[in-house]
């Protein structure tokens, strides 16, 4: 498929977008108070404006080995549209979604359903958890610095991780499990917050999920590469993958490369969300349910990936917490009114998230 944006830039243009959206959303936030209309308006605008825009950009996309996974995809589409069996992977929904298209033999089609599937429960997730101030959720979302890489290289990891969240945004038990069971057959490694939400959701003091999470990083420090050859013993190792990330190989168009060994920069990163939430709980006494199991989720979810930090593609585990991070850093400001100047305070949260990511993809690159 020809674009009008050159391959080489591609990825860049979308980080320059998102870059002149940031610079717009700090000068409103520094300039309006957030209970505005006018505010509301703005961000919501400039939110739809993303959505639309990243969507077209994402879904349309070339099959290019500059987008990591995605050529491999294209592999495995074009091989089914060849007559030939899917590989009979577990994550079933994705598999008949690619037979799906390939009977159509419309790999484009694919791609974009991909990126939809992606971004629209982000939207929505967003909407249900902070309705007229969605829009600041999801800007954090975009603006994460794994937000690009899992729309076009670790595909199935963001497919799934996206409806994870609109599980969890889901007021009623019983779809949340719906969702969760959804999300798993585009990607079974969402297990591991699944587990999480239900060990949450029956054992909730707080402050052992924090003590895990303390904890993890000495452990790691200790016993790392006992705890990896541990996880390959428990008959898991079977699974191709599951070698792949703990075992050793070259981490080639990753994308969202994390060398190996022990990550104090990406440990410090996680840690924005642990010490925000601890602040909220335990400084200001924000008593809220939603809030606290979000938080209990992430402590246990990206204490597992402390403990296996050493591991190739380990970024794939820590993405099934990062993907929370965005709403945990804004939750409190965008439900509860604690600051004066609460958007200027917002304003600064999304300055530093973003520049995090902008740097490391695309200044450090």
């Amino acid at each position: 498929m020809n674009t009008l944006v050159p391959l080489p830039i591609y990825t860049d243009l979308f980080y320059h977008f998102t870059l002149v959206i940031c610079i717009l959303v700090i000068f409103n936030c520094f300039t309006r108070d957030i209970a505005l209309t006018s505010n509301r308006k703005f961000i919501s605008g400039m939110a739809f404006l993303v959505f639309g825009l990243v969507l077209l950009h994402m879904g349309l996309r070339p099959v290019n080995y500059r987008f990591g996974d995605m050529i491999l995809y294209y592999a495995e589409f074009l091989n089914i549209m060849n007559g030939n069996p899917p590989k009979g992977k577990v994550e079933y929904l994705f598999e008949s979604m690619m037979v799906f298209f390939a009977g159509f033999r419309a790999p484009n089609l694919f791609f974009f359903t991909c990126a939809a599937l992606y971004i629209i429960p982000l939207y929505i997730a967003c909407k249900r958890f902070f309705q007229d101030y969605w829009g600041y959720a999801f800007l954090m979302l975009v603006f994460s610095f794994t937000f690009w890489p899992y729309g076009v290289n670790g595909i199935r990891n963001g497919i799934a991780a996206s409806l994870f969240l609109l599980g969890l945004s889901e007021p009623k038990t019983y779809r949340k499990y719906i969702w969760f069971i959804i999300a798993l057959f585009f990607h079974k490694s969402l297990i591991l917050p699944l587990i999480a939400f239900v060990v949450t959701s029956y054992y909730r003091n707080i402050k052992m999920y924090y003590a895990f999470w303390v904890l993890s990083i000495p452990v790691s420090l200790a016993l790392g590469s006992v705890l990896e050859g541990f996880f390959l013993g428990l008959g898991l190792s079977e699974d191709q993958r599951l070698n792949v990330y703990l075992g050793e190989f070259n981490q080639a168009n990753e994308g969202v490369e994390l060398k190996i060994g022990f990550r104090w920069d990406f440990i410090l990163f996680s840690a924005m969300a642990v010490l925000s939430s601890a602040y909220f709980i335990f400084k200001e006494k924000m008593q809220d349910a939603v809030f606290q199991q979000l938080t209990s989720v992430y402590l246990l979810a990206n204490g597992f990936w402390i403990l296996i930090i050493r591991a190739n593609y380990s970024n794939r585990f820590a993405y099934l917490s990062w993907f929370m991070m965005g709403l945990l850093l804004v939750y409190p400001l965008l439900k509860y009114q604690f600051y004066k100047n609460q958007n200027s305070v917002l304003g600064a949260i999304i300055l530093f998230y973003f520049l995090f990511g902008y740097f490391l993809n695309v200044v450090l690159v």
